[in-house]
C-alpha cells in the first residue's frame, strides 16, 4: 500500500498513481486540466468550520482529533471506506493546496490508511 502526500501545485509524477485533492475548496490559480485529478471526495474534507477554526491558528493536535471525528460520520465513513479499496488496488496521492502538507487533513487522512 502506498499513499503519497504532495501539494496540488506539484506538477505530477509517474509513480503518483490515483491523484485524489482532499480539500474542500478548489486551489486557487490552478486548472482542473494542470491539476490531473482522478477524484475529489468533499465527503472527506473537513467542514467549513473546523477548516476556518484550524486557518485562524488551532493547534494541528486538536485539528487531528476534530477532523478525524468528523469522518466517524456516515457520509464520511463511506467515502473514506472508498479510499481504502482505491489504495488497496495501487498508489494514491492525496493532493492538499495547504503549503505545509504534513500539517494538513491530508496527512491525516495518510496516517489512518496506513493503520
Amino acid at each position: 500500500m502506498s499513499v503519497r502526500v504532495r501539494r496540488v501545485y506539484e506538477p505530477p509524477e509517474p509513480d503518483d498513481g490515483l491523484r485524489v485533492l482532499v480539500d474542500r475548496l478548489w486551489p486557487r490559480g490552478i486548472s482542473k486540466e494542470e491539476a490531473h485529478l482522478d477524484e475529489w471526495p468533499k465527503a472527506l474534507t473537513p467542514s467549513d468550520d473546523l477548516r476556518r477554526w484550524y486557518h485562524h491558528g488551532g493547534p494541528y493536535d486538536e485539528f487531528r482529533h476534530r477532523y478525524e471525528e468528523e469522518l466517524t460520520a456516515p457520509e464520511a465513513a463511506g467515502a473514506l471506506g472508498t479510499l481504502r479499496e482505491l489504495v488497496s488496488r495501487g498508489p494514491v496521492t492525496l493532493l492538499t493546496a495547504g503549503r505545509d502538507p504534513e500539517h494538513s487533513q491530508a496527512s491525516v487522512l495518510r496516517d489512518l490508511l496506513a493503520s
